[in-house]
């Protein structure tokens, strides 16, 4: 790979700097528009060699593991950590913005709801036994090597704290070289940690992380893919006054106070509201709260997390009837005649986005729809279909929940026509 000057005009969607040059644009990731960079080019890739001319926006990087220089390596969980605040903040509006854009959708895009430093309790590491022992880290980007971590300024502090319970576990869990992986959440109760990708451990060793996980201080539980190894005392979580014990490895939003903003934002939109479907509605973070004033149909084809839900209603006084159905909403979605006994929807998908459900919801009366999604273009995709179905977009506000990285929230609300 050649050495090569380039300025960089732009940054992309994955936060990467953008040159433009006469053999196509060039991404060069941890540049900034305006800077002159010399870079070693690979095709349409290029890593700096140096800064030759600095933004006067660059800012010093908060973490040691981050950029082309970052120790054990260039970590891939940030890529934003050299933007300037209200540049990074008009990056995240952009990115929602331009997705609707691309959809012919005009509407108003409100102000970013802002997440900071320390506050995700939620991660997956990746690992691997080595001769030197447990390496536990984030991969570097487009790449399977893994940085050690000694340091993470995103991360909750008890989370990262526990990094040392994480690898004595993986110690003793990883009988091979091969890698595999760590999904954290913090709960109230003490981490929910779940191991997936090891090699079936012996009895040995099983009991080994047990007496482990029982010593260790700040373990809620242990699972082994689906299996439950020990569980010194249930993961619980908070949602709005209701206590829920959410099933290993379930999603849960990655910072309480993106999931505080965005149920607010539901919630004040469906006010009055009777009768709620809440689609995609995982162990119930909008589900409880809408039970407060409405009744609620709860759909959601993740069986434990639905059984989380009902658990979590059948022991907490104060709501409304809260009904729950296992479904496949991409294979069957609601049909038009199935909602017609809601006031209101909300839904909630993974990043594939609701295609199908939107497709339906279109041909339905429902009279107000908030649409929650972490992926901009399949929500303006879905945004687009709802419009032609007589809808009218009111507001879309992005949510920053995953500081410094190139991924936003959003929350969508509509009305019919």
């Amino acid at each position: 790979m050649a050495a090569e000057t380039v300025t960089i005009a732009k940054l992309g969607s994955q936060g990467d700097g953008i040159a433009e040059t006469t053999g196509g644009p060039v991404f060069v990731p941890f540049a900034l528009p305006g800077e002159t960079v010399m870079i070693a080019r690979d095709k349409g890739h290029g890593t700096i060699l140096s800064v030759l001319q600095a933004s006067a926006k660059r800012e010093q990087p908060s973490c040691r593991h981050f950029g082309p220089d970052g120790k054990n390596g260039t970590c891939g969980g940030c890529a934003l950590q050299h933007v300037a605040e209200d540049d990074y903040r008009a990056f995240k509006v952009a990115l929602v913005q331009d997705a609707l854009t691309q959809h012919g959708i005009d509407c108003p895009v409100e102000p970013l709801v802002t997440s900071g430093p320390g506050e995700r309790r939620r991660a997956t590491f990746a690992g691997r036994r080595t001769e030197e022992g447990i390496l536990l880290g984030f991969s570097s980007p487009s790449s399977h090597h893994i940085v050690s971590i000694e340091e993470c300024p995103v991360l909750s502090p008890a989370l990262f704290e526990r990094l040392p319970a994480l690898k004595l576990l993986a110690g003793i869990l990883a009988s091979n070289s091969d890698p595999f992986r760590i999904a954290v959440l913090e709960t109230e109760t003490g981490l929910d940690i779940s191991f997936s990708g090891l090699k079936t451990p012996s009895e040995k060793r099983r009991q080994a992380a047990i007496r482990a996980a029982m010593t260790v201080k700040g373990i809620a539980r242990l699972t082994l893919d689906d299996e439950i190894i020990v569980e010194p005392v249930k993961p619980a979580l908070q949602i709005d006054g209701t206590k829920v014990f959410p099933p290993p490895a379930s999603f849960a939003q990655t910072t309480e106070r993106a999931e505080d903003a965005m149920a607010a934002l539901v919630l004040s939109h469906l006010k009055g509201a009777k009768s709620v479907a809440d689609l995609f509605s995982g162990f119930g973070t909008f589900a409880l709260r809408l039970a407060r004033k409405a009744q609620v149909h709860a759909v959601e084809f993740d069986q434990k997390a639905l059984e989380a839900l009902d658990y979590a209603v059948r022991n907490r006084q104060g709501l409304k009837a809260v009904s729950i159905e296992r479904r496949d909403l991409f294979r069957r979605p609601l049909l038009p005649r199935e909602l017609k006994g809601f006031d209101a929807v909300v839904f909630d998908p993974p990043r594939a986005g609701a295609k199908e459900q939107a497709e339906e919801l279109a041909r339905s009366k429902v009279s107000r729809i908030a649409a929650v999604s972490c992926n901009p273009a399949t929500l303006a995709r879905d945004l687009r279909i709802l419009i032609e179905g007589g809808y009218r977009v009111e507001s879309v506000t992005p949510v920053d929940q995953f500081y410094w990285s190139p991924h936003v929230e959003a929350v969508a609300l509509l009305k019919k026509a």
